[in-house]
């Protein structure tokens, strides 16, 4: 039994990692704003996390083994979080994103088309931080997510008060109505309606993580491994959208239409005319084994278009 404490885990994945360490026999502590209150066992500290003076406050004497970081998306939260739990962990386990690795959002080194990205493409141990942004305005951080998460990792990379691991995650899909970001049920919404998905006029291939593999590696990560720095998180099997279109057609009956984006005009998620798509060979050398795509994809589809309000075929 370990000491685990999860900052967020109150929907999603992050509620799935923490039913299954209760599950493991470890003691848990939920750590958030207090808008959803953990399962029976679980203790739950109701707190702002960028407030430093209350986190430290009610953390009182209280001491981990690990700490899994679900919210984290400044250097502000990362610096906050580094000292409030300097001396009262071992280890340090930050949900992170594919985002990192986006070219559009950093001048990154390039890799070929095809080549799955490896995690030493973002080092975060030498990025630059700047904590003087405007990462506390809600409409800054959504536009520089990506960079917000590269500068969270780089002030847990240079804390010398724990080990750090990032677990950088693809796109996270299943679970039905759980899967709070809309983005499947936007595909889902449009091939059931018989309505156009607006796409870029030369697609890319992504990787995608089911909601529960994703909880199963942050597990692993936390309890099962000593393992430090990045670890990109993806199950096998890289797919575009036209293929993903074609999964959700094939169940729904339909078919899926498409129509090129014109020029500065959004495509739907999931389309790239860049290429980003991560390499999970280190987790795998580490122990990690990761499912295929395929495999899942199918039964996550199923379940978005049971929540779906869209009539059937």
């Amino acid at each position: 039994m370990q000491k685990i404490s999860v900052i967020g885990g109150s929907r999603y994945f992050g509620k799935l990692l923490v039913e299954r360490l209760l599950a493991g026999g470890h003691q848990v502590t939920v750590i958030n704003r207090g808008s959803t209150s953990p399962p029976a066992g679980v203790e739950h500290l109701v707190v702002d996390r960028n407030d430093e003076a209350a986190l430290i406050a009610a953390l009182g004497s209280r001491t981990f083994d690990v700490v899994v970081d679900q919210v984290c998306y400044t250097p502000v939260q990362a610096a906050i979080a580094a000292r409030a739990f300097s001396g009262r962990t071992r280890r340090y386990v930050m949900t992170s994103t594919i985002e990192v690795y986006d070219p559009a959002t950093a001048a990154l080194r390039t890799v070929p088309p095809g080549t799955p990205v490896p995690e030493e493409v973002v080092d975060a141990s030498t990025w630059r931080v700047a904590m003087d942004l405007p990462w506390h305005v809600a409409a800054y951080l959504q536009a520089h997510y990506a960079e917000g998460k590269r500068q969270a990792e780089a002030v847990f990379a240079r804390h010398h008060g724990f080990d750090f691991t990032a677990v950088r995650s693809a796109h996270v899909l299943g679970g039905g109505a759980a899967e709070f970001t809309g983005r499947l049920a936007h595909y889902v919404e449009h091939v059931t309606r018989g309505t156009q998905i607006t796409v870029h006029a030369e697609v890319l291939p992504t990787v995608f993580i089911h909601y529960e593999e994703l909880a199963d590696l942050l597990l692993w990560a936390a309890t099962l491994t000593d393992v430090t720095g990045p670890i990109n998180a993806c199950s096998d099997g890289p797919l575009d959208v036209y293929d993903l279109g074609a999964v959700i057609a094939a169940q729904a009956g339909r078919t899926a239409v498409y129509r090129s984006a014109t020029a500065g005009e959004p495509a739907s998620p999931f389309s790239f005319d860049r290429h980003y798509a991560m390499s999970n060979a280190r987790a795998k050398e580490l122990g990690f084994s990761f499912s295929h795509t395929t495999d899942w994809l199918p039964g996550a589809v199923a379940e978005a278009l049971g929540t779906s309000a869209a009539p059937a075929a």
